[in-house]
């Protein structure tokens, strides 16, 4: 059975965030993800992962900013990540080197550098070249302490004017950018929105090696499995099928929105978890 890994960000919203990993842990959750560390101490976030036998496997680099305030700040203005906008190369190496010492701090195997806005009528082919410039810098400092750099493709809707939203478009610049470290992040919300035909992308991509991470939800209200259109017992059943045959040993992070917010909602919430053991 595949891997999943809790989203703090979006699960167990009832609770303050840091209670949220024991949470996680109680429910039978052994990873976690998250968008951002950066508003409370590496060692904190370290203790919690500790105390409750759990391992960090994803978060996010900042948006954008130049410090822990500016990264609040830039999140809440509306930035989505710096990666790929002219100009801001500066932003985005100091937030990197934020992310990756936070890395090394919980021990997290890969982060996500987010890739940012591009404004209508943009030259993509500049965000294009700024991506993979930034990248090949980001790859190359991460590889020194074991790290994997991920890139996500996010759907329009959700995101408008997010400057990648295709599968193709991502395994495209990781090519380009040429480190093996260097991968995408494949969330299959997004995939759905923007492709459909599931099965057929993992099948596709997977075997690459070029695959750093799964993400999931339904579509299209973005709740767990289960409350949409996704037929997720075959999805799974094929990321297994896949894996196995490719020798691929990732996570899927649960990046969903529990439909039931309130006191509890979270745990009763996975029964399609509970479905599959």
């Amino acid at each position: 059975m595949p891997k999943f890994a809790a989203n703090l960000s979006m699960m167990y919203p009832d609770l303050p965030f840091l209670d949220r990993f024991a949470a996680a842990a109680k429910d039978g959750f052994t990873a976690v993800e998250y968008l951002f560390p950066y508003a409370f101490a590496a060692s904190e976030l370290a203790a919690r992962l500790k105390d409750h036998g759990l391992q960090q496997v994803l978060f996010n680099s900042p948006p954008g900013g130049m410090d822990t305030d500016g990264f609040s700040a830039s999140w809440t203005q509306g930035d989505r990540g710096t990666a790929s906008v002219p100009g801001r190369e500066a932003e985005f190496r100091a937030g990197f080197e934020a992310a990756l010492a936070y890395a090394n701090a919980l021990d997290c195997p890969r982060v996500h550098a987010m890739v940012g806005l591009r404004a209508a009528g943009g030259d993509a082919a500049l965000h294009d070249r700024t991506l993979i410039s930034n990248l090949q810098w980001a790859g190359a400092l991460a590889a020194k302490d074991g790290r994997d750099v991920l890139v996500e493709p996010i759907n329009p809707r959700s995101v408008p004017g997010f400057h990648m939203n295709r599968q193709d478009d991502g395994h495209r610049i990781v090519q380009a950018v040429h480190l093996p470290n260097v991968k995408v992040q494949m969330d299959l919300f997004h995939c759905q929105i923007v492709h459909g035909d599931l099965t057929t992308l993992i099948r596709q991509y997977l075997p690459t090696g070029r695959v750093g991470h799964f993400q999931i939800a339904d579509v299209p209200d973005r709740h767990e499995p289960g409350t949409g259109e996704v037929n997720w017992p075959n999805i799974f059943k094929t990321i297994d099928e896949v894996s196995t045959a490719c020798g691929w040993d990732g996570w899927i992070g649960c990046e969903y929105n529990p439909a039931d917010a309130t006191a509890g909602g979270t745990s009763r919430g996975l029964q399609w978890w509970r479905d599959l053991k």
